[in-house]
């Protein structure tokens, strides 16, 4: 055990983190996020008892968000047409403003099948039991300055 880090890291999730270079990509993926094939070629880690708001909350205590992008946050957006309501987002600006000196800024949406692609392209994908729906983040690294 280790003081300071979230009980919710764990240390294969830790390692994760600490390889991750500047501007690598991780997602935050929900229970119904293609996981296992979108993340193919990256590591995919399991969190099935564990909800995105709760990782990210973790997450964002350690990983430092990219300032050289307008959106190191980036949210699936929902299909035209589709009745889903995203109260997560909410949730989800309330922990960014904890951790990211631009706040709510640093959040952008992208296209869900962009989205899609751009997953094929992290580092790692993190595969939780979310069951809110659209509720899938994707996080920009950047560098620790301090």
């Amino acid at each position: 055990m280790l003081k300071g880090i979230p009980k919710l890291l764990s240390p294969e999730l830790l390692k994760v983190l600490c390889e991750m270079g500047h501007s690598d990509r991780l997602v935050i993926a929900d229970g119904n996020f293609p996981s296992e094939s979108i993340g193919k070629d990256a590591r995919v880690i399991r969190m099935d008892g564990h909800g995105t708001v709760e990782v990210l909350e973790a997450i964002l205590q350690l990983f430092p968000l990219d300032t050289y992008v307008e959106h190191p946050v980036q949210l699936m957006e929902v299909m035209p047409g589709d009745p889903v309501e995203t109260p997560i987002w909410a949730e989800y600006a309330e922990t960014v403003k904890k951790y990211e000196k631009r706040g709510t800024t640093a959040i952008g949406t992208i296209e869900r099948f962009a989205f899609y692609e751009e997953a094929r392209k992290a580092y790692a994908v993190i595969a939780t039991g979310e069951t809110a729906l659209y509720a899938n983040v994707m996080l920009q690294k950047g560098v620790v300055t301090e």
